[in-house]
């Protein structure tokens, strides 16, 4: 029809979320849990805002996706920062780094699960540990799960933090959105699914302060679109994208042996050790920018231990990766002819 006004979101979209969540992650959710939120980043900044005050800290584990810093600062908190540990196979959480970074002000956490940039998915374990720690000090989680749907092979499965029990759940803020998965996130939809009915209230209130509670009818329609229809593709899109690493890592490992492609379990971002090529920083990414003529996102961006390192999406067409591998491969062969 031709009348495109205000919008609502219907029983049928909150069924399919609830459904979606039960059947790919085994975490049975309520109707009346869900917030509707335009998007995670602006969903951090209303949690910000509802949980925490001015000079209150924040703790986030970096290199991590830098929307999280940037609302922490812009709102006048304090970064608490916990880095993740380097392991041989990949990165691992601090939990006795963090609880020495806490302090007697410290009032969130906010997890990346799976995380962004160095494609952990955190194992159930892990999760458990980390909820434990933050229960013991009285501090909420807010749980970026944008990426949840994007888990590859291997034997990992995505865990919801909220899912774990319902104590956790009681102090957890689940943030999720079909905009990665479908590639929507022009459409402005999300949800921040809150089971204690103190915190949805508080977050409520600062959506609702921010005057863009009102989400709008073509994002509506495709992510109830996408979670009653999109199953299957879905599927055989992790399958592309497990193709696409495995191409990236496999090509680098024998042709171009100074870039490391890290394990990748979650996500459709690859990230690139490229301490082999000697530059810093700035000559790095003029390295792959004017050089290899590749736009990645620059590993600094990403906060402490993203220094050396190069972000890389690997939701593309086979051929655009194919081609892009080409173009590192000359630049390297040039660099190293001097």
């Amino acid at each position: 029809h031709p009348i495109y006004g205000y919008s609502i979101r219907t029983d049928s979209y909150y069924r399919a979320v609830c459904d979606w969540m039960g059947k790919r992650h085994a975490w049975e959710i309520s109707p009346q849990w869900l917030v509707y939120v335009p998007g995670v980043v602006p969903a951090l900044n209303f949690a910000v805002q509802a949980f925490t005050r001015p000079g209150d800290g924040i703790v986030i584990q970096p290199p991590v996706y830098y929307p999280f810093r940037k609302s922490i600062q812009e709102n006048g908190r304090r970064i608490i920062e916990n880095p993740l540990l380097r392991m041989e196979g990949g990165y691992e959480m601090d939990l006795g780094g963090l609880e020495r970074a806490i302090d007697s002000r410290t009032r969130l956490f906010i997890l990346c699960s799976p995380h962004n940039p160095v494609g952990r998915v955190w194992k159930r374990q892990e999760l458990e540990a980390l909820a434990d720690l933050c229960l013991s000090r009285e501090i909420l989680i807010v749980s970026d799960e944008i990426h949840s749907d994007l888990v590859l092979g291997g034997g990992w499965r995505h865990t919801c933090l909220a899912s774990v029990s319902k104590e956790i759940a009681e102090r957890t803020v689940t943030l999720t959105a079909p905009n990665k998965t479908f590639n929507i996130a022009g459409l402005t939809m999300g949800n921040a699914i809150i089971s204690n009915p103190r915190l949805r209230e508080d977050f409520l209130a600062a959506v609702q302060g921010s005057g863009i509670e009102v989400s709008n009818v073509f994002g509506n329609v495709a992510a109830e679109a996408a979670y009653t229809e999109g199953e299957a593709w879905l599927d055989q899109l992790l399958k592309y994208i497990e193709a696409n690493y495995r191409l990236v890592a496999e090509f680098t490992a024998s042709r171009v042996p100074e870039i490391r492609v890290l394990p990748l379990e979650g996500t459709y971002l690859a990230w690139l050790d490229c301490a082999g090529l000697g530059m810093d920083d700035d000559a790095l990414k003029r390295f792959f920018f004017r050089d290899a003529r590749l736009w990645l996102d620059d590993g600094p961006k990403f906060g402490t231990g993203g220094s050396g390192f190069m972000r890389m999406n690997l939701a593309a067409p086979r051929s655009l990766i194919e081609e892009s591998m080409k173009r590192l491969e000359r630049a390297v062969v040039s660099r190293r002819r001097g």
